[in-house]
């Protein structure tokens, strides 16, 4: 790596940090109800609950911020790992079938145990994740010529098809669990608490720092896999460890903010575009700059329809197409 790029990188993960904090602090301000930066500081220190503002940022604001930076943390350091797995500039990390097994898993505890709290159906969404990629990375590996990234993203598509197809089967047939289930579907930082993010901070954390231990294994598998086997490098056990990361990243991220779409795939786009495909910056930039994504598509979503607001979920995915339309045309931009 060059000492140019590892510039860029320093500087990109330093601006991605001031920007998260930008974020932070206009999650906290922004809303149907404005809320000066003093009047914050205060409820953050010093919260008086008899206050409303106080009130709003403490009981509200407070943990759909957090909520926003961990489930956009996961999802793009999720993204950026399945793309180094896969070479696939295109992946992400519904490839492995993640969300569409979390979303059968919910639906099942809807309509099976009647669990309609999304602190109770946690454990389901991220049993139905990891479920999921076991099946993948099982299928993926079989055959004579063992595991390879197209192997990975066929027996992804094969499984996701599937799954949805049961997803629809449910909802077609339950009125209760479409009705629980279309808001979790859309992907959005409100009504959970930080309790539901307590559940998964530890398998998230963990999920990270197998992410950021893998960087120079995907950065020798970038070479192809025969040079990093030729490289004394275990091909097997780096795919292996980023599967069970991107489980438990995209299955926390999920669990506690629905299946948000395109986070995973436009972030490392834009990342590569500036750093280029160095994995040590790609992942260490990917953490901070996840979380700044969907918290601005949070505090979008709730000045552009007041007095209701639109879910953060829809917002990437409103502004994230035309965005990666824009950088997948832009000549060298998407190779690996």
């Amino acid at each position: 790596m060059t000492a140019a790029r590892a510039r860029r990188g320093r500087l990109l993960l330093f601006a991605a940090v001031a920007l998260l904090l930008v974020a932070v602090l206009a999650s906290l301000m922004i809303g149907a109800r404005a809320v000066p930066p003093g009047v914050v500081l205060d409820a953050l220190v010093r919260p008086d609950m008899s206050l409303a503002d106080h009130s709003v940022i403490v009981t509200q604001r407070v943990p759909r911020t957090v909520i926003g930076i961990v489930a956009g943390a996961a999802l793009a350091l999720a993204g950026t790992l399945m793309q180094g797995l896969t070479r696939n500039p295109l992946a992400d990390p519904g490839l492995l079938g993640v969300n569409a097994g979390a979303s059968v898993a919910v639906l099942s505890a809807i309509t099976l145990w009647g669990i309609t709290a999304p602190s109770g159906f946690v454990w389901f969404a991220y049993a139905g994740a990891a479920v999921a990629a076991v099946v993948v990375a099982v299928i993926g590996t079989r055959g004579p010529d063992g595991s390879s990234p197209a192997k990975l993203a066929l027996t992804g598509a094969a499984v996701t098809a599937g799954l949805t197809a049961v997803t629809t089967l449910i909802l077609t047939t339950s009125i209760t669990a479409f009705d629980v289930f279309r808001y979790w579907q859309v992907g959005g930082l409100t009504a959970r608490g930080l309790d539901t993010v307590g559940v998964v901070i530890l398998p998230v954390m963990v999920g990270a720092v197998i992410a950021l231990v893998s960087a120079r294994g995907l950065d020798l598998m970038a070479l192809g896999d025969a040079t990093a086997k030729g490289l004394g490098h275990s091909v097997a056990r780096t795919r292996a460890a980023g599967i069970v990361a991107t489980v438990l990243l995209c299955g926390g991220a999920t669990a506690i903010a629905g299946p948000i779409v395109f986070l995973g795939l436009l972030v490392p786009h834009a990342l590569r575009a500036v750093v280029g495909s160095d994995y040590r910056w790609l992942l260490a930039t990917a953490v901070p700059a996840g979380a700044v994504v969907l918290l601005a598509a949070d505090v979008l979503g709730r000045v552009i329809a007041l007095p209701g607001e639109v879910q953060a979920g829809l917002v990437v995915a409103f502004v994230g197409a035309p965005v990666l339309i824009s950088l997948v045309l832009r000549r060298g931009r998407v190779a690996l």
